[in-house]
Parts: C-alpha cells; structure tokens; sequence
C-alpha cells in the first residue's frame, strides 16, 4: 500500500493491517469500543495476487458479521487470499444500548446510500468512502453481512442469477432472493464493480445467525475460489422480484394480542413466526381501523403496478393474506416498519406478484 492511500484511508477509515488477536478486546463489545469509528481491516493471505471483501455493521443493529470479524482475529488464522473488512456504523452500534440503534437518530438508512448524489449527508459521504476503498483494492467478490430485524432463517439476495452470485449466497445460505428493485444498497455494485451479494444471517439477537456468519465467513476467507459453485449439503432455492409491503406515512402502527385504539394497524406479536413458511391464503395478520387497503399500505411489484389486492384484503377489521404466500423479512419493529417495510413477499411457488 503507497504512503499517500494509506494516509487516505486513515483520514477516512479507523485503519488496521493483520490485527494481532492479543491487540483487541477479548469481546465483540470491547473491541467495537476500541474502534469508535468506521473501520478497515486488511488481513493478507497466503495468496496476495487476489483480494475479497467484506462489508459488515452498515446497520448498527445487526452484530453477526461483526462479531464473525471479531472471532476471526482471535482465531490467528490466515485467509486463502487478501481480505479487505469495512465495519461501517460504528457510532450507531455504540450508542447504548450496544447493538440496538439501526441508525443514529435523524440519519438515514447507510444502505440506501450506495448511488449518487453522496454530498448530500454524513451517510452519503461514508457510502462514497466505502466505494472508493473497495475500487482502491479491485476485490474479486464483495459480501455484504447483515441480520434481519426479527427471527427467521438466513438468506441472500443479489440482483442477478448467475454463477458467481449463486456461489457466493451458496456459502453461507440455502435461499437466494433474486430482485430487480433499486433502493440505493451496497450489493447493486454488481452491475458495474464486483459481484456482491447481501446475506441476511438472521434474527440480530439469535446465536444460530451469529454461527451462520462465522461458519460462512470461514469459507469464504479460506476457500480457494468463492465464484464457482460448489456441492453443497443443502442446494439453493432462488425466490425472484419480492414486494415491499410498505406503510403509508401516516400509518400508526402497533404491535398487541388485539386491536389498539391509536394504531391504524396492530398486528400479532409473533407474526415472523411467518418468515419463510408458505402462508395460506387468508390467513391472519392483525386487525386494522379502515376499508381502505391505500390508506394504510404501498405495494408495487417491478413494473410499478399496485399489487395490494393480490397481497392482502380486509375483512371484519381484520387483515388476511390474499393468496398463498411466502413472507420474509417480517419485522416486529415498528421504526423499521416505518422506515423501510412491513416485509417482503413472493407467491408460494417463489415467483413474482403480477396482477
């Protein structure tokens, strides 16, 4: 590394190169203490001609990659090839309690920062930064490590069907979600840079996710190539263009085991309990205070038609499923409800909403 990118970098990024496991904190914690800031590592392989990376903390609230990155080092081991590690928020992840903010307060969503324009805003800046080091290192492959916000099985999602990306999902996670939708995240960097794909380990608080990421994260450091599949215990099952199932702005939303008096919408406290079963059609989700489907909620398939009536219905004040479904992504959260969406759905058979 030149003297003038590494200056660069320690201007931009808390820097470290092969971190010694006795240099940090014996806990995932205590180490995030010793950061403070985004951060890059650089562990060398045994192969230096190749490069990989690794994105991991873009939300505060969703520890498994890190605390894989954390055990790595204490592990003393040495990648297959050079591994490049961005922790991202930081700030957000220290903010008591430790692991729970998604974002700092009034700071949007670090991924859904990830296209022009980034002047706009500190994340806008930190996406731009992020990118720029990861064209700095030209890596081969590029995994972005996230949970998701309530329980549920681990997946990927990547915007293309093809080889590499199947390999990559492939060594963390039997399911791939394949979307054409653009939101601003780190992983559409496959249509121009790298192949990325996004691994939702699962639920930020389970220990079954936190092994996910560390079992895959062993892979993907000591295999000798990541791009072409290989036989695995569990195969692949590809699901393709969910929808989002968003709120309206106005929507109040609760979460009760009955209907809430100032919520437009309450629903069952153990609703991603549905996260990737196959629901049937009008099963129930909650109750809610209208007739009217659009006061409450947005969803579009990638042709931008409305798709609300293929996905859900009203009866009696409650609300029903339309039709079989598969649900994922299902939060619990309501700030997350409002800020991003309710959950993601595609038809049973794993293909696209349509009206």
């Amino acid at each position: 590394m030149t003297d003038v990118v590494e200056q660069n970098l320690m201007q931009r990024f808390h820097y470290l190169e092969n971190p010694d496991a006795g240099s940090i904190a014996s806990t995932a914690e205590g180490f995030l203490q010793q950061l403070q800031r985004p951060t890059c590592l650089f562990f060398q392989g045994r192969d230096t001609t190749r490069t990989r990376a690794v994105v991991t903390l873009l939300h505060g609230n969703e520890p498994s990659g890190f605390r894989a990155l954390h055990r790595w080092i204490k592990s003393g081991r040495q990648p297959a090839v050079n591994i490049v590690c961005v922790i991202a928020s930081v700030e957000a992840a220290l903010q008591e309690p430790v692991f729970s903010n998604r974002v700092l307060p009034e700071k949007r969503d670090l991924n859904r920062c990830f296209r022009q324009p980034f002047d706009i805003d500190t994340q806008g800046q930190l996406a731009d930064d992020i990118l720029q080091l990861l064209q700095h290192y030209q890596p081969e492959a590029v995994v972005d490590i996230h949970n998701t916000s309530g329980s549920g099985p681990s997946f990927g999602v990547a915007i293309y069907v093809d080889d590499k990306h199947d390999a990559l999902t492939s060594l963390f996670t039997q399911r791939l979600i394949v979307t054409d939708l653009r939101l601003g995240s780190l992983m559409e960097i496959s249509e121009h840079l790298f192949p990325t794909v996004t691994i939702e380990c699962g639920g930020r608080l389970d220990d079954e996710a936190h092994e996910i990421a560390w079992e895959g994260i062993n892979r993907y450091f000591m295999a000798d190539d990541v791009l072409k599949p290989q036989a695995t215990e569990w195969g692949l099952e590809v699901l393709h263009n969910p929808v989002r199932l968003e709120l309206t702005e106005s929507c109040r939303i609760s979460y009760a085991e009955g209907p809430q008096a100032d919520a437009d919408l309450t629903l069952k406290p153990d609703i991603e309990h549905h996260n990737f079963g196959v629901v049937a059609g009008q099963t129930f989700l909650g109750w809610v205070n209208t007739n009217n489907l659009r006061q409450i909620f947005v969803a579009k398939n990638k042709a931008q038609q409305c798709v609300l009536d293929e996905l859900v219905m009203i009866r009696d004040g409650q609300l029903l499923t339309k039709q079989p479904l598969k649900l994922f992504m299902i939060t619990t959260n309501p700030a997350i409800a409002k800020m991003d969406c309710l959950f993601y759905a595609v038809k049973s058979d794993g293909q696209e909403i349509v009206v």
